[in-house]
């Protein structure tokens, strides 16, 4: 039986198509990143591509959904994808001839799929894998997505609920699907009184996973996930998002250290509080809206560095939103900056030092056992950030080399680590 925590023993990386496509992927946009990703990226640790939304909709052309819009089906009520946007799933082949492109670059597959089942199989009162059931059977009608009207949610306990589950993960085992995002679940927005209402589907899912013969990541979206039932997620997902959806803005990247700061004591191999995909380079080609079309993020170099930082320290999955095939040299440089990313792989989890709404520090130790800190101001003025070395575990009579992991540049420290930042702005040392 696969083993939870040895598909995600580091939080993966990867890239993911909703921030530059939304639910209009196709297969040569899919394959055309993953080679950018091989080219450029593999060596440092990024190896995922995932395929976001809909794709078993032909009808999907940017960010807004197509309300019940007929998704493509098999017999037994599961979800398959549109030849339309990806040629290579035609007569029954689903995704895959993609996961086999990709798993020959030496990289991996994922998928995003919604919980539960669809709509027009509810509708249409479909088969599915359990002798003697149907998708009425199973359904949980009340149980919907306020923002996608593609599926029901399942009623745990009905004879066949778990032998679905159990079907449709036999069939991304049969694609070699190596990551799954599921949806509308660490979250259940129609029900603000109970967001966590589909943690009975969540333990279907997870078994569903372990009986299908295959290791795969599990996902679980939209956040915020409820810090009260941490527990339950490490208990049955490698990743789980911290927030809504992340977008480029600075409030939004302001409140994730409220985040980090809330869920730091939770992470373990094989269990990864979710920052949400990096917003970087170019996103949201297929926008309609002439205000978010095709454009460059809207960071700053050095809030993108700060995101970078943050989400490398606190060791969050990391995923890449930008069409990457259009990345330029300041965001390739940060995809490539091997200290950051190897802390976010093989180092410790950093901790807060000191947090506040002015500033924040983080510090924990790299692979090598040394000291690595990041200073960041979060207020809208320039501001000089000092920590002591004692703040830091080291001893203050003791000389000592700082390595700034953006610049590379060296210096000799002397009692406290200072940083003059400007608003937005970060400083990662390595003390050695």
């Amino acid at each position: 039986m696969p083993d939870k925590n040895n598909c995600a023993p580091r939080p993966p990386m990867g890239w993911n198509s909703w921030d530059c496509y939304g639910a209009a992927v196709n297969e040569e946009q899919l394959l055309g990143n993953a080679e950018y990703m091989r080219d450029y990226l593999k060596d440092y640790g990024w190896e995922y591509v995932v395929c976001d939304i809909q794709w078993s909709e032909p009808t999907a052309v940017g960010y807004a959904y197509n309300n019940f819009a007929q998704l493509y089906m098999d017999e037994y009520s599961r979800l398959i994808p549109s030849p339309e946007r990806f040629p290579s799933s035609a007569d029954g082949k689903g995704f895959k001839p993609i996961a086999d492109k990709i798993h020959a670059m030496g990289l991996k597959f994922g998928i995003h799929i919604m919980r539960g089942i669809p709509r027009q199989a509810v509708h249409r009162n479909t088969a599915i894998k359990c002798e003697g059931v149907t998708a009425r059977d199973i359904a949980q009608q009340y149980s919907i997505c306020p923002w996608n009207t593609d599926m029901y949610g399942i009623e745990y306990g009905r004879k066949g609920a778990q032998e679905y589950y159990d079907s449709i993960f036999q069939l991304y085992a049969s694609w070699d699907v190596d990551y799954v995002k599921v949806d509308d679940i660490a979250n259940t927005e129609h029900f603000p009184n109970n967001p966590y209402s589909a943690a009975k589907e969540i333990e279907m899912i997870r078994k569903a996973i372990d009986n299908c013969g295959r290791e795969m990541v599990l996902s679980l979206s939209p956040g915020p996930a409820p810090v009260a039932n941490a527990g339950h997620l490490c208990r049955n997902a490698n990743m789980w998002r911290m927030t809504g959806d992340f977008w480029d803005r600075w409030d939004a990247l302001k409140k994730m250290f409220y985040k980090c700061d809330e869920w730091y004591a939770w992470r373990a191999p094989g269990c990864w509080p979710d920052c949400d995909m990096l917003p970087l380079g170019r996103i949201q080609l297929t926008e309609t809206d002439p205000k978010y079309k095709d454009r460059v993020t809207r960071f700053t170099k050095d809030e993108q560095k700060t995101m970078m930082a943050l989400w490398c320290l606190f060791r969050s999955p990391l995923m890449i939103g930008a069409e990457m095939r259009l990345n330029d040299e300041f965001t390739l440089s940060l995809l490539t900056n091997r200290d950051l990313l190897d802390y976010n792989r093989f180092g410790e989890g950093a901790v807060p030092v000191r947090f506040n709404d002015k500033e924040a520090i983080w510090a924990g130790k790299d692979a090598d056992g040394n000291t690595v800190v990041g200073l960041f101001n979060i207020s809208e003025e320039e501001k000089e950030i000092t920590v002591s070395l004692a703040d830091l575990g080291l001893l203050a009579k003791k000389v000592y080399e700082a390595t700034d992991l953006f610049t590379k540049e060296k210096s000799v420290l002397g009692a406290d680590v200072t940083a003059v930042l400007a608003p937005h702005a970060c400083c990662v040392l390595r003390i050695q």
